[in-house]
């Protein structure tokens, strides 16, 4: 065996509500880099078993992989920002507990997809945006690691949404009756406009934000997220900004394959596997 799987740890109790993950650890030589990852799921659904192949890939080739459940939304129950103050705790405990777990502290990074890659950008790039009158990752002063940093070294997303008003606009002309951003974020855009900036990624990528190294994946037939205004304008907004980005577009592949086995034949995972650790062997 070569990875140490230390599963169900609860990383933070946020409103009562305990967070948990599971931890995938190489057993070779320590301290590693290590990556928060953040399922998909619409904001509403989703496991973090969806990583199940990538946590044993990563820790077998020396990285450790922390994949999270988070608190999520539905139909009157909106989980922004919570749900990214989830993802910043996550970060935290790890650092926080890097001597335990053998984690380098300065080798931290965040890897999502899809809502989870929204999630994995915003608390990137946003955690110390001031979002509802305060910072983003000022929401719970009781968490055991609460005065840890929470800042990351890179940000791998894989076919995310960036822009939250785009994907309202789309959900809105797909499901007219049950809008996940607009369940998510409590709110249509016409009632608070600037809400959706602040939930939008693409609007922390500025100059001030360009230490994050970011490689952003997308599918060329993704038949959910519109790759144009989502993955293809994020990347312009980042490099425009000054940021290390690089893009890995899959041939042929559509929304939701990252819970795929990665060794399969024609694996659209297995794809991405070898660009992405070149990725994080040369910037984390």
């Amino acid at each position: 065996m070569t990875t140490d799987l230390r599963a169900g740890l609860t990383y933070a109790t946020h409103d009562g509500v305990a967070l948990q993950g599971d931890l995938y650890l190489p057993m070779a030589a320590k301290p590693c880099a290590a990556l928060v990852a953040v399922h998909g799921g619409g904001w509403q659904v989703g496991v973090r078993s969806q990583f199940q192949y990538w946590g044993p890939y990563l820790a077998e080739r020396g990285y450790a992989l922390f994949a999270i459940s988070y608190r999520l939304a539905k139909k009157g129950v909106k989980t922004f920002p919570h749900a990214v103050q989830d993802v910043l705790a996550a970060v935290r405990f790890l650092r926080g507990g890097a001597g335990e777990f053998g984690i380098d502290p300065s080798r931290i990074g965040l890897l999502g997809a899809s809502a989870g890659a929204h999630l994995a950008a915003l608390a990137a790039l946003g955690g110390d945006a001031q979002v509802f009158a305060q910072p983003l990752a000022g929401g719970y002063p009781d968490d055991a690691h609460a005065a840890v940093s929470a800042k990351v070294k890179v940000l791998v997303g894989v076919y995310g949404v960036y822009d939250v008003k785009q994907m309202w606009d789309r959900y809105r002309t797909a499901s007219p009756l049950d809008n996940n951003i607009e369940n998510f974020l409590g709110a249509a855009p016409m009632e608070n406009r600037k809400l959706y900036f602040d939930a939008s990624p693409i609007s922390y990528a500025t100059i001030a934000n360009n230490h994050v190294a970011v490689l952003l994946s997308v599918g060329t037939e993704d038949d959910l997220v519109d790759r144009a205004t989502q993955t293809d304008a994020f990347l312009l907004a980042l490099k425009q900004a000054g940021s290390f980005v690089r893009p890995c577009v899959v041939p042929g592949a559509p929304h939701y394959w990252m819970s795929d086995p990665i060794d399969e034949p024609g694996s659209f995972a297995g794809f991405l596997a070898p660009r992405l650790l070149r990725f994080l062997v040369e910037r984390l």
